[in-house]
């Protein structure tokens, strides 16, 4: 009998459950889109019902694909937009408030405020985040600050949090485990990366209860089996990572100095740096790249908050474009970028700049623009971000010739080799993209002996395409000349 691991991959916008065979070859798919909502200016929402509905959907699409083939499904891995912070009750398990988004920006003054208190400092070093809005803390103290039942639903000891992967473990379980990883636990902004635990400290400036917050596991560990009456069958849960950390672990980035870069609604660089913590002198993160058997593997990340949403933003708001596989051929169509250049900082700036408050800039248009320069220009300022990460990592003594990409953004050929002409690294794509849902089935498949060791792992992955810088040194200067000054401006 054919044997399969199904990746959940619960992501921003839409969620897939994926088949691979225990050759890391995918097997079928399922994906629904789910609604974006945005109540107030720099709030961002999903709710969560709609997040399970989905998701629950793409499960038993699987499971159906998996008895046509006569196939046994022997594990499962969920993977998942990590910030994003949902509070439930555990008596109904209806969520108090819509799951705030990590693009959300509501909480800005809550930071300004603890930023004010000085204790950015003591977040930092406990942590390796920055204080900002982007984090699941200050999201979880703006809905105890704001929803009125959550507080009685504390004191009658039936409030929970997690980030999605616990609601959707919680809800698979049907109720029996409350559970998340080391991975998404290290982005609430409220997990010491040091103690492994969660900071009574950290936890105590913010006012949020202990008793909220899930038990932490590593990444490829037993989370329980989900329930014959929520799915029709029982599989056991094998591997939990964030989405960025599973794509790591999808680009077999095990070696210290290894990275990988993820374009999908963000952009998110990931630099393994082993069994070291090496705390940013460059505003980058210092996070947990994977857990396993109890030890660490660090990484440096660099976070940026819009890429593939800003080809949404083209599609969807402006109405530039009629889908994103169109921006290839429109970039392509013009010979240079005639001076044009956005930011894109409509949820503010993240690394290596951190600035919330920041709103998006178009810049350098003049009579003879049209509207093909700034579908370029947005696919463009996803190369520029991620030049300022890389030059950050290399500050911070972390330099690397390749980087492995992938995401939504990278079949896009054309951009594909911008970001190659901007790094002046070779930048490698990898056979098969999904590798965020890849990433986490090979920690399922790991967790029940599957692949015995990461080595074996690593032989799996296979690259696509290699591209190397085609410009001149002076032709890169140039261009990133325009784009340091759009910055200042943005900033200003």
């Amino acid at each position: 009998m054919k044997k399969f691991i199904l990746s959940i991959d619960q992501g921003t916008t839409s969620t897939r459950s994926i088949l691979f065979d225990l050759k890391g070859n995918k097997i079928f798919s399922s994906q629904y889109e789910f609604k974006q909502i945005f109540p107030n200016l720099g709030w961002v929402e999903h709710n969560p019902e709609e997040i399970w509905r989905v998701t629950l959907k793409t499960i038993k699409e699987a499971i159906k694909k998996n008895k046509k083939l006569k196939a046994k499904i022997i594990s499962i891995g969920i993977t998942n937009q990590r910030e994003t912070t949902i509070l439930w009750d555990k008596n109904t398990g209806k969520p108090v408030y819509n799951a705030i988004v990590w693009q959300d920006r509501r909480t800005q003054k809550i930071c300004e405020n603890l930023k004010k208190r000085k204790l950015e400092n003591l977040f930092r070093k406990k942590t390796g985040l920055f204080i900002d809005p982007y984090f699941s803390a200050t999201k979880v103290k703006w809905i105890f600050d704001n929803i009125s039942k959550v507080k009685k639903l504390h004191r009658d000891k039936r409030l929970m949090f997690g980030t999605i992967d616990t609601f959707l473990i919680w809800r698979l379980t049907n109720k029996k485990n409350h559970l998340t990883d080391a991975t998404n636990a290290c982005r609430t902004l409220m997990y010491n990366i040091n103690s492994n635990k969660w900071d009574d400290e950290i936890l105590k400036k913010l006012n949020i209860p202990k008793s909220i917050l899930p038990e932490v596991k590593n990444s490829a560990d037993n989370f329980g089996i989900t329930s014959k009456k929520i799915i029709g069958e029982e599989i056991p849960i094998n591997a939990v990572l964030g989405d960025q950390q599973a794509a790591a672990v999808g680009q077999a980035c095990f070696e210290k100095g290894s990275v990988k870069s993820t374009y999908g609604t963000g952009a998110f660089a990931i630099m393994n740096t082993g069994n070291k913590k090496i705390l940013s002198k460059n505003k980058l993160l210092t996070t947990i790249c994977y857990r396993l058997k109890n030890k660490n593997t660090y990484a440096l990340e660099g976070s940026i908050f819009i890429a593939g949403a800003g080809v949404q933003w083209l599609r969807d708001k402006i109405r530039l474009i009629n889908n994103a596989y169109d921006t290839e051929k429109i970039a392509k169509s013009k010979m240079n970028n005639d001076g044009v250049y956005i930011v894109p900082a409509f949820t503010g700036l993240g690394a290596p700049y951190w600035s919330p408050e920041s709103k998006g800039l178009i810049t350098g248009i003049t009579r003879n623009t049209d509207w093909k320069n700034i579908v370029r220009a947005t696919i463009e300022s996803v190369a520029y971000q991620s030049h300022d990460l890389f030059e950050s990592m290399k500050k911070d003594g972390c330099k690397s010739k390749i980087i492995k990409i992938d995401g939504g953004m990278v079949s896009n050929n054309w951009f594909a080799q911008f970001l190659a002409d901007i790094l002046n690294i070779k930048v490698l794509r990898p056979t098969i993209q999904e590798t965020t849902a890849l990433g986490v089935a090979f920690f399922a498949g790991y967790q029940i002996g599957v692949f015995k060791t990461l080595e074996e792992v690593k032989n799996k992955w296979r690259k696509n395409a290699i591209f190397s810088s085609k410009i001149s040194k002076k032709q890169r200067n140039y261009l990133l000349q325009g784009w340091e000054q759009a910055i200042r401006k943005t900033l200003a």
